[in-house]
């Protein structure tokens, strides 16, 4: 596909494909009755200039790995991806246009990856698709990095750009704030976002909440900034060659991400309702469109109506995609050839499957001893990265705190910025995202979303709240992107409440597709990591103590952390096999039911503990498997987690009780935080005993005499 804009030509079959695309986002919302028209009405232009002109794609084979990425981060504008898809040729068709947001479409509400050939990212959340984007132009590097970092800048298979469209919603959520700072900060050159300035949202004119420079702001950051006026004469004129002139530009620039400030007028020609808050969010009605159409030349009467001819000539980008593709694939076919170490190691990693023997380089950890499940998931991180390429990433300015810095790793950080505390370069592998807990874990999807890594993100428990819609988009779209979230519990101490986490790990717990994972010392912790890093259709959180956890001896009565694979398993069970009652721990509550156990069979009751670190992946396994574990028959239970109990009241049942934290904590050393809350041995043993009674069991909860 030429890239030459020095003779630019825009010709009377562009500016038909142009009204078209206005037409069909117009027809699509009235056919639905309701959507967001304005924006792909005012945006075709710049969407058809790019898909026709710039984009690097083949839409004959969606998922090219050579193809630039294009992301849609105003994703309610979702026909202005849409109506691309269709007209370039990719799966979509005119009856997909006609279906928008009904059940079963091609076509829902906001873009979905891995339900539209084409799309790259589910954007609905605004901001998230510029983190996404972000993301993606950093895997990007990093991809390079690892299989190309010798070759000169643009002649390499794995250079590619990420574009991306962000409205005045994305600019304004705070998410956009965090991943652009960095993007600049990264010198990500790979990277051009598009803001369409129109000045409008929902409550109409945005001046009623936003008064900033935007362009100064992307230039304080270190943006390639450009400014295109389509308003600047007074009158609407679409200067398709000036953002031609600007696409370009940003491309060349390889320094560091570029932002282009397009001004536009939303749903541009609309008599009535162009440049209003109207157009934003809700059809036209019947007789704007009318109207709409005949300023175009367009018969009111028609609805979808396509010319052949039309269609012919956007669809023409096939024939210049097949012959990037094959171009591409000559590149990519010499350096298989002169590299085939690297290139065995790309086809594994992009096919997402683990070498052989991989699980041989986790530690064990030796009994009797006593370590942090966060300074043990430190080691075990240390430990994959000589065999594990793949996988990288960083912190939340928490390296020391999470312990997610790989031993003797680079940082990823352009050379001026690397400091004697972390070395590094532009294709390292120690991620530092910085106070921007929201959008590492967008970014992480991105990587995630962009394929040919693994990514990780770090950061205290109580702050996945920041990070939450980018935790639930990684769950809706199935990326295998790992949450290390470490401090918790109140056991952090003397921080105080702000930073004890009581209710996440059940807020956490609730979102559909994300495995939490809370491990109960060191070699449940490794196990942890072997299960999360085999599957690759889901995210995972790791939840970690700052507090030292014994590491459990299973050498005699206790069984192997292998059971952890099951979520939950018999960590220690009663005497005779046959328990009265069962406790159901996690995390650092495990040592307290062990403890609690020893103290109830000294006294007759036969007790078992079961380990439950990840509630998710113990529901995957067969009703036999959890039933025995937990046998139906035995309803005496307790269970035992220092946060709120919640959904742990399934698995006690009507006679269980739950030692559980159903408040805020304090500021004090954790060793009397849990004795002053009651998250101790003792209090397991009476809530035992409590539960022992409710359900009945003989002899429960009476004393014993000696006769004489």
């Amino acid at each position: 596909m030429s890239r030459d804009n020095s003779t630019f030509e825009w010709s009377d079959q562009d500016r038909r494909a142009v009204d078209l695309i206005r037409v069909l986002a117009m027809d699509a919302v009235e056919e639905a009755g309701s959507g967001h028209p304005g924006t792909a009405m005012s945006l075709a232009p710049a969407a058809h200039l790019l898909f026709q002109r710039f984009l690097r794609h083949d839409p004959t084979d969606p998922h090219w790995p050579g193809r630039d990425r294009f992301v849609l981060s105003c994703g309610h504008s979702s026909l202005t991806l849409y109506i691309q898809l269709y007209l370039s040729g990719y799966p979509m068709t005119l009856d997909d246009l006609k279906a928008l947001r009904k059940w079963g479409s091609l076509t829902p509400g906001h873009p979905e990856f891995g339900h539209t050939a084409g799309v790259e990212t589910t954007t609905g959340p605004l901001g998230q698709g510029v983190a996404n984007a972000v993301g993606m132009a950093m895997a990007a590097r990093r991809e390079r990095g690892l299989f190309d970092p010798d070759a000169p800048q643009g002649e390499s298979p794995f250079d590619h750009t990420i574009w991306a469209f962000a409205s005045d919603g994305d600019i304004q959520e705070g998410i956009s704030h965090e991943a652009s700072a960095l993007a600049a900060h990264q010198r990500l050159g790979n990277l051009v976002l598009l803001y369409d300035d129109n000045h409008i949202s929902i409550e109409d004119d945005t001046a009623i909440a936003m008064s900033e420079d935007v362009q100064a702001r992307y230039a304080a950051y270190g943006w390639d900034v450009h400014r295109v006026d389509w308003t600047e004469d007074g009158d609407y004129a679409e200067n398709v060659a000036a953002l031609a002139a600007a696409f370009a530009a940003a491309k060349a620039e390889t320094s560091r991400p570029s932002f282009i400030a397009l001004r536009t007028i939303i749903g541009w020609p609309a008599p009535n309702k162009k440049n209003t808050g109207k157009i934003h969010g809700s059809a036209l009605g019947a007789d704007e469109v009318a109207a709409t159409k005949r300023i175009l030349g367009v018969d009111p009467a028609e609805s979808f109506h396509v010319p052949e001819d039309v269609l012919a000539h956007a669809r023409k980008v096939c024939d210049r995609g097949r012959a990037d593709h094959a171009e591409w694939s000559k590149s990519f076919d010499a350096w298989r050839e002169a590299d085939p170490e690297r290139a065995a190691e790309y086809d594994r990693i992009t096919a997402r499957t683990l070498p052989d023997g991989w699980e041989g380089a986790l530690p064990e950890f030796d009994a009797g001893g006593a370590v942090a499940t966060r300074k043990a998931s430190g080691e075990i991180l240390a430990a994959l990265a000589p065999v594990l390429p793949e996988l990288w990433g960083g912190s939340a300015d928490l390296a020391d705190s999470n312990n997610t810095t790989m031993k003797g790793e680079p940082s990823f950080i352009p050379e001026e910025f690397q400091t004697k505390e972390f070395p590094g370069h532009r294709y390292g592998r120690t991620m530092h995202f910085g106070v921007r807990e929201h959008a590492m874990g967008a970014i992480c999807n991105g990587i995630a979303l962009h394929g040919g890594t693994r990514p990780y993100g770090g950061t205290f428990l109580i702050f996945s709240d920041y990070m939450r819609p980018a935790v639930r988009l990684a769950a809706l779209m199935k990326l295998p992107v790992t949450f290390v979230w470490t401090h918790d519990s109140i056991g952090l101490g003397e921080d105080g409440p702000t930073h004890q986490p009581v209710e996440h790990l059940w807020a956490l717990r609730a979102i559909p597709g994300l495995d939490v994972v809370r491990p109960g010392d060191a070699n449940e912790t490794a196990v942890a990591w072997r299960t999360i890093l085999g599957h690759t259709d889901r995210p995972a959180g790791i939840a970690l103590t700052r507090q030292n956890l014994p590491t459990l001896d299973r050498g005699g009565e206790l069984a192997s952390a292998e059971g952890v694979a099951k979520g939950g398993y018999v960590l220690a069970d009663a005497d005779g096999g046959r328990p009265d009652v069962i406790i159901i721990a996690t995390g650092s509550e495990v040592q307290l039911a062990l403890e609690a156990r020893a103290a109830l069979q000294s006294e007759g009751t036969p007790t078992r503990v079961v380990s439950m670190p990840c509630v998710e992946w113990f529901e995957a396994q067969s009703d036999a498997y959890r039933q025995e574990v937990l046998p139906p028959g035995v309803r005496a239970r307790v269970s035992v987690e220092a946060g709120v109990a919640l959904g742990w009241r399934a698995y006690v049942g009507d006679a269980g009780e739950s030692v559980s934290l159903e408040h805020f904590g304090a500021s004090s050393d954790y060793k009397t935080l849990f004795l002053q809350f009651g998250i101790t041995s003792e209090r397991v043993v009476a809530a035992a005993k409590a539960s022992l009674i409710k359900a009945g069991v003989k002899h429960a909860g009476r004393g014993e005499t000696t006769g004489n």
